[in-house]
């Protein structure tokens, strides 16, 4: 018998964490920090999911641009039980510049911001000074912003309703839903509002825009994913005495004996009291054991969708803010990441292209003769500069579709088999496939395994509060 297989003779309560994302760190420190051992487990060769970093010549690159807002407090509680908080800080106060390609003449700069006024004063000055919607469509955005506050989260029936439609009508024109509400919505929901449950879309409005005066302000990290997600994940997880295993996948998941579980992986098997499926929807329903859901096939219904990354590094800079969103142009958000990648000469800029179907199995030739271009028309100092690097990663299932219905099909954390728990950004948490949701599903799933281990959960009360 191996020395994983005989833990649970200690007398010590264990847990095995299947997956080493967001949602598989969080559930795993969550349950240590109550005294729990755990062992995490983990198929890649490092932590953290689809944030994640890698290595291209002198660059340290991140497969993808992700953000946060002051309003993910589960994220932030994250950031500061690994000692990250100062590497992914917030602005001072929302700032978004917005550039419109189609204005006349040339290009035209208007911005998304707030003031510290009470909701919704604090958008008020912003909505009455943003020049890509003219003083009608200013006013109706502003009648509809009321509306979708008065919408109650809870209420079932919007999650089949379509976004679209609601915002149609509500008055909402085509240029309204492109230069405001998909502006937003397609960076945090991986879908235009056409195609988005309106449940979903209202929880991020509602919460992001119209909760707190604060609460959209941006935070990201000025390190690579890299080092917040593998390497000082793991230093977390060692500290709390973590077993962490990398490259190590599972094979399967079964009752044991005495209530325990027996989890499978190449030569040897572990036995613990709680396991955590904290992995993608697919590949936990095939690990599943019959008769953990009553409807196992629903996760296979949970659709997908891709995110399309451009990199592209110049001889110079050619960009003086830190981001920009863009209208009239294929070009979505553009960010620096220029230091966190440690380039020495010249500027690193990084495209993220969100619901990018369309897209995300173009040729590298075909997207670079398109978006080169587009640079060129937004940020005049690209004219003229070299090329010294253009190449793209993709994500064709980086998230989970937020289609009307879809809140049906997403399981709690709890299943019907005793001890076995389910986490992921996919899962029930309310929110759309986010750093955030990954971290609410780890903290939902270990806060349930304890609960029914009856095992103090006083560390996890009021966290979501915590980094407010």
């Amino acid at each position: 018998m191996s020395e994983a297989e005989s833990t649970g003779d200690s007398g010590r309560a264990t847990a095995v964490v299947i997956g080493g994302g967001l949602a598989g760190i969080t559930a795993a420190l969550a349950l240590a920090d109550a005294g729990i051992r755990v062992t995490l487990l983990e198929g890649r060769p490092r932590l953290g999911g689809l944030a994640f970093s890698f290595r291209r010549g002198e660059l340290t690159v991140d497969n993808g641009q992700h953000v946060f807002l002051r309003c993910c407090t589960a994220y932030r509680w994250l950031l500061a039980r690994l000692d990250a908080t100062a590497l992914a800080p917030l602005q001072d106060r929302l700032d978004v510049p917005v550039l419109d390609l189609e204005a006349s003449p040339g290009r035209r700069l208007g911005r998304i911001g707030r003031s510290a006024l009470p909701v919704p004063l604090h958008l008020a000055r912003s909505l009455a000074t943003y020049q890509h919607l003219s003083l009608a469509e200013r006013a109706k955005v502003g009648r509809a912003a009321l509306a979708l506050k008065g919408l109650d989260l809870t209420d079932p029936a919007l999650d089949a309703q379509n976004f679209g439609d609601w915002l149609a009508g509500h008055g909402q024109s085509r240029r309204a839903v492109e230069a405001l509400w998909d502006l937003v919505g397609v960076a945090t929901l991986n879908a235009v509002a056409q195609d988005s449950s309106l449940g979903l879309a209202a929880m991020v409005f509602k919460t992001g825009l119209l909760s707190d005066p604060g609460a959209a302000d941006i935070g990201w990290a000025r390190v690579p994913l890299g080092e917040l997600h593998d390497t000082l994940a793991r230093k977390a997880l060692d500290s709390a005495g973590v077993r962490t295993e990398i490259r190590t996948r599972v094979t399967s998941v079964s009752p044991y004996e005495n209530g325990r579980w027996s989890v499978q992986v190449p030569g040897e098997r572990i036995e613990a009291d709680t396991v955590v499926l904290a992995v993608p929807q697919r590949e936990a329903h095939d690990l599943l054991p019959q008769g953990a859901l009553d409807a196992p096939g629903r996760l296979l219904d949970i659709g997908t969708a891709p995110i399309l990354n451009i990199h592209v590094v110049y001889d110079r800079t050619v960009m003086t803010a830190p981001f920009f969103a863009a209208l009239g142009s294929p070009v979505q958000w553009v960010f620096d990441r220029t230091e966190a990648s440690g380039l020495r000469e010249g500027q690193y800029l990084a495209l993220s292209q969100s619901a990018a179907q369309n897209e995300i199995d173009e040729p590298v030739a075909v997207l670079r003769e398109r978006y080169l271009p587009e640079l060129e028309r937004l940020l005049p100092g690209a004219r003229g500069a070299g090329v010294k690097d253009f190449f793209v990663t993709r994500e064709r299932t980086a998230t989970f579709a937020p289609a009307p219905g879809v809140g049906r099909l997403r399981p709690g954390a709890r299943t019907k088999a005793p001890g076995l728990y389910l986490a992921g950004a996919w899962t029930a948490t309310g929110w759309p496939a986010t750093m955030e949701s990954a971290v609410r599903s780890g903290v939902g799933a270990a806060d349930a395994a304890l609960d029914a281990l009856g095992r103090p959960r006083d560390h996890l009360l009021g966290l979501f509060e915590e980094a407010a």
